[in-house]
């Protein structure tokens, strides 16, 4: 695991984490750290990733918000999961039958998405079937855009935690 550097903060931690394993789109990523900054959410990133993080849509996703955002990033999701046991894990995918509103978010937890392209792989969906949640949508469609579906989890859980440290 390689964290990046603390940012200078400006706005309170809240706690809640969001987890992208194998990002494809630097937009979405970028989208999502903004998100991040916005709310005080740690990101966490694993690798692969399918562009650099110095790639100019990403920077450009993100503004001017990459200092208020703390990243860390992993080389495997198991590199996450035991970095933080005990913490809880949830699991964002188009094939959960629970809404994302029927669970409880701790302040700690974790919120996971997989590939643009391709979702979370098979073997998380598997050992995690108790942990996975859906966002609603249409029979005619596949999925909502990662950074949409990250926002809508995200805000959720902050929703649940009463926006704690947010104005």
């Amino acid at each position: 695991m390689i964290s990046a550097k603390k940012r200078d903060r400006q706005l309170p931690v809240t706690l809640v984490n969001i987890v992208l394993i194998e990002p494809e789109i630097p937009a979405n990523t970028g989208n999502i750290a903004r998100t991040c900054a916005a709310t005080g959410t740690v990101l966490h990133l694993v690798r692969p990733l399918g562009f650099s993080t110095d790639a100019k849509h990403l920077k450009r996703a993100g503004l001017d918000y990459w200092r208020l955002v703390e990243i860390v990033y992993y080389d495997s999701f198991e590199e996450v999961y035991a970095a933080n046991t005990g913490a809880t894990f949830y699991f964002a995918t188009a094939r959960a039958s629970r809404w994302y509103t029927a669970v409880s978010y701790p302040p700690d937890c974790f919120l996971v998405f997989g590939r643009e392209t391709a979702g979370l792989p098979e073997t998380i969906l598997h050992r995690f079937a108790d942990w996975l949640v859906r966002i609603p949508i249409t029979s005619g469609a596949r999925s909502l855009n990662l950074s949409n579906a990250a926002a809508i989890v995200l805000y959720e859980a902050l929703r649940q935690n009463g926006f704690a440290g947010l104005r």
